[in-house]
């Protein structure tokens, strides 16, 4: 939101010779963030003056359509003779003022005006829009000064435009609508300053008559509960909104269309309330207020063409809906310049809620949402109607109708129950109970004390600490965020001063390090990162048909997810039940970005829904929740494993000069299941590798791991359907685990390091090809017996001459002991031994025997 201290000060009686960086730390102090202060007085340097357009020379025979002008600044340009200024621009005809920059001047950004020929014309200075001055976004014409101005060509345009003003780009959190207006603000800083406040809402506005000023129905007083309305006649079509209004909301950032519609715009800023203004001669029939019908079209302002929900708030009239309620309004009412001269205001109080669902699932984030998704002022609505009335028969001619009509459902706030210590005990900073009053009544509160008298000095400290006083406190109207005591006890905080607490640290209880679980996950971590693996942090959110890209069955346990209740896409509204999701898609985003050898992995937890645990019970913060209620809660809570998977594509080791390189595979993802194993503290002799069939892996490429018999993930090649579905490349593997399933590891003795050498031995055994590699090195490590170390696969050969559905697999075996140098004798028996049991196993035969 952009504001400008001239306008706030109408509000609020600021000091005089108040410094910018004063004013920009209350704001802080007031927990509002600054993004940015900008200076307009510096913003432009050299001559900005008005100019009055005396001729315009239409330029014919180029791609778009050039002006070549002769602009009056007087006595500016140092000759007294027009100036002559090439322009794009055709909002503007001759007769009209305009803000002209002179050659020298430098306009924000560093632009520097000079004179040159351009279209075969000399053109010196440039006639400007509000973009080029820094006051706004609008870029679709030049700025044209409206009749009022006053400014005679030649006078310096700065305080005609606003330029002589400092404005602050503030950035309003979710919980504080209130501050998105002139009136907030002004509130706000009054406190801070301790000066008087002109809340512009305090002034009188008839109420509703018995004889309404258009047919209204509200039929959903949940979603609309207060909707008032009233009807100026004989509004000059042609009127132009005022100078300095024009000059406020440009600076604001909004750009002006009309005068009834700016005037909308303005009471918006200045007391927070949206408004629409529809063309009454343009409206068929009463109006009604309702749910959308599923399927409902609505053309809005933006000339999009909307597809409406149920859960979308319309207003109707005969034909159907006119305006998307609370968000834009529709095209077919809309007031048009030049014909619109029977103008219907209407100020309504919509749901928060519904207007946040709405603008999102629309991405139409208008100025209104905004406002109403964050909370409005329920009480403000015939304020904002008769302001509205009042600007436009000033401005616009036309007769105000005496009927006005006002349907209010509100609900009177609820008191909430505020032990006066409370702000005390949870802050930490003495709070007399007097003190807490009068920061809240400062807040807008009605404050009921208790039966303890409270102390009549606010600064009273140490013996009126409150302890038992009860206050009832009502918030005020324009303040829905305040629902609960802890919410009045960060508006005592703030209000009194964030400075005012304390930065105690807190003393660390002593503790043993990191936890099993802990150490365990960076071993992982650390272990992918050595093999060369890139840790990727992935949204946990994905889309409802991801189940279906993967392949899962209907019945695969992965499927039930949990959906959120308010999703950042409606594109992905459910939480990932395993991390392959999400992964792959990171993966596929960098292979779209030119990387084409990826080895990723992410660990994170995954989300199992527990079918059938109900809704969780309603916890409050004004108290800790039972035992009882944290377990009915947890109940509910998703159960949250957490995983490890990797991905790979292209070649996990590249081809140069050194030779070919190699591309990864199913058996690399196998590998680093086994590395993750290893890392987690699981030694070998329990891990068991066997081949499966489960998605979304390739049937005959993947295998599940199992630790002490246990399934604890899958790896291998993903199936070729998967890939096409998710556009991936060819042979693309991955692998998952299930870091939680695995066993707790009792700690691993320091190996004995044998100072004496090894004797390394190859056999090759010839197997059917239906037998896994690993029962083969299983039955190995079984009769070899405790010399030996280590045993490794290093090639696997097929061909005709072993036979059909034969194949060949070469193992090293390392034999040491560690206590003498092994003869020859002994290895080849502990080798002998071995070949037996995978014989006697397996039906393995020596290679070539």
């Amino acid at each position: 939101m952009r504001v400008s201290v001239s306008w706030l000060r109408e509000y609020v009686d600021l000091p005089a010779d108040l410094p910018t960086g004063d004013l920009e730390q209350a704001l802080v102090d007031l927990g509002i963030e600054v993004e940015s202060v900008v200076d307009l007085r510096e913003s432009v340097t050299g001559q900005l003056v008005v100019g009055e357009v005396r001729e315009i020379e239409e330029l014919t025979g180029f791609k778009k359509p050039i002006r070549f002008c002769r602009v009056d600044v007087g006595d500016a340009n140092g000759t007294g003779e027009p100036q002559e200024i090439v322009c794009g621009a055709r909002n503007f005809a001759v007769g009209d003022r305009v803000v002209v920059i002179l050659p020298g001047g430098v306009l924000p950004g560093g632009f520097a005006i000079g004179a040159r020929k351009t279209y075969g014309h000399n053109s010196a200075g440039m006639i400007c829009s509000a973009k080029e001055l820094g006051l706004g976004d609008d870029h679709s014409g030049i700025i044209v000064l409206g009749p009022d101005a006053t400014a005679k060509p030649g006078d310096d345009a700065r305080p005609v435009v606003g330029l002589d003003d400092v404005v602050f780009e503030l950035e309003i959190t979710p919980d504080r609508g209130y501050a998105l207006s002139l009136r907030g603000l002004a509130r706000e800083l009054s406190h801070a300053f301790d000066v008087p406040l002109h809340d512009p809402a305090l002034v009188p506005a008839p109420g509703g008559t018995g004889t309404p000023a258009y047919p209204v129905e509200v039929r959903d007083t949940v979603g609309c509960d207060r909707f008032t309305a009233r009807l100026v006649r004989g509004v000059d079509p042609a009127a132009p909104t005022p100078s300095w209004m024009a000059q406020r909301l440009v600076t604001a950032g909004i750009r002006t269309i009309s005068l009834p519609v700016d005037i909308t715009n303005y009471v918006m800023l200045e007391l927070g309330q949206p408004m629409h203004a529809f063309d009454a001669d343009r409206i068929a029939g009463p109006l009604v207020v309702r749910r959308a019908e599923a399927g409902e079209k609505l053309t809005t302002l933006d000339g999009v063409n909307r597809v409406l929900t149920a859960d979308d708030m319309v207003i109707c009239d005969d034909t159907g809906p006119i305006s998307l309620a609370a968000v834009m309004g529709g095209e077919t009412s809309e007031v048009v310049t030049g014909t619109t001269t029977n103008v219907l205001f209407e100020a309504a109080h919509w749901d928060p809620a519904m207007v946040g669902r709405t603008a999102r699932r629309h991405k139409l984030f208008s100025e209104a949402a905004k406002r109403w998704e964050r909370g409005v002022d329920p009480a403000v609505a015939l304020v904002a109607l008769e302001r509205a009335v009042r600007l436009l028969t000033e401005h616009g001619g036309g007769t105000a109708g005496d009927e006005i009509l006002d349907i209010d459902h509100v609900r009177p706030r609820t008191p909430i129950t505020l032990p006066a210590d409370l702000p005390t005990r949870r802050v930490g900073v003495e709070y007399p109970p007097a003190r807490v009053v009068a920061l809240l009544e400062q807040v807008g509160c009605t404050v009921a004390q208790g039966a303890d008298r409270l102390s009549e000095d606010p600064g009273a400290v140490g013996t009126a600490s409150g302890a038992g006083a009860v206050l009832s406190v009502t918030p005020p109207t324009w303040r829905p965020d305040l629902t609960d005591p802890a919410d009045l006890v960060e508006e005592v905080v703030r209000l009194d001063g964030y400075d005012r607490v304390p930065s105690v640290l807190p003393t660390a209880p002593p503790g043993r390090g990191l936890t099993p679980r802990q150490r365990r996950r960076r071993a992982v971590a650390l272990s992918l990162a050595e093999r060369g693996y890139v840790e990727v942090l992935a949204h946990p959110f994905v889309s409802s048909e991801l189940a279906d890209q993967l392949g899962l069955p209907a019945d695969d346990p992965r499927r039930p997810a949990v959906r959120l209740a308010n999703p950042l896409s409606e594109e992905e509204p459910l939480l990932r039940t395993t991390l392959l999701g999400p992964l792959l898609g990171i993966l596929k985003r960098n292979l779209g970005r030119g990387h084409r050898d990826l080895a990723l992995y992410e660990i994170g937890a995954v989300f199992h829904p527990r079918l059938g645990a109900g809704s969780p019970p309603a916890l409050g913060v004004d108290r800790r929740p039972t035992d009882a209620e944290f377990a009915a809660a947890d109940a509910v809570v998703p159960a949250q494993p957490v995983h490890v998977a990797v991905v790979l594509a292209g070649d996990l080791d590249p081809a140069g000069w050194w030779g070919a390189g190699r591309p990864a595979g199913w058996a690399d993802a196998i590998e680093a299941a086994r590395d993750v194993l290893a890392a987690a503290g699981i030694s070998g002799e329990r891990v068991e590798v066997r081949a499966a069939e489960y998605a979304p892996w390739h049937p005959g490429r993947c295998a599940e791991v199992r630790v002490d018999g246990t399934v604890v993930g899958h790896a291998g090649e993903l199936h070729p359907v998967v890939v096409a579905a998710l556009e991936l490349p060819r042979r693309t593997s991955a692998m998952e685990l299930d870091l939680d399933a695995l066993p707790s590891s009792p700690v691993t003795p320091a190996p004995t390091v044998s100072g004496f050498p090894p004797a390394l031995i190859d056999v090759a055994l010839v197997v059917d090809d239906s037998v896994p590699a690993e029962q083969v090195r299983r039955a190995l490590e079984a009769g070899a017996g405790e010399l030996l170390e280590d045993v490794r696969l290093f090639d696997v050969y097929a061909g005709a001459q072993l036979g059909e559905g034969r194949r060949s697999l070469a193992y090293k075996l390392t034999f040491r002991a560690p206590d003498r140098t092994l003869t020859v004798e002994e290895a080849v028996a502990a080798r002998d031994a071995a070949v037996a049991v995978a014989a006697e196993r397996l039906g393995a035969t020596l290679r070539g025997a």
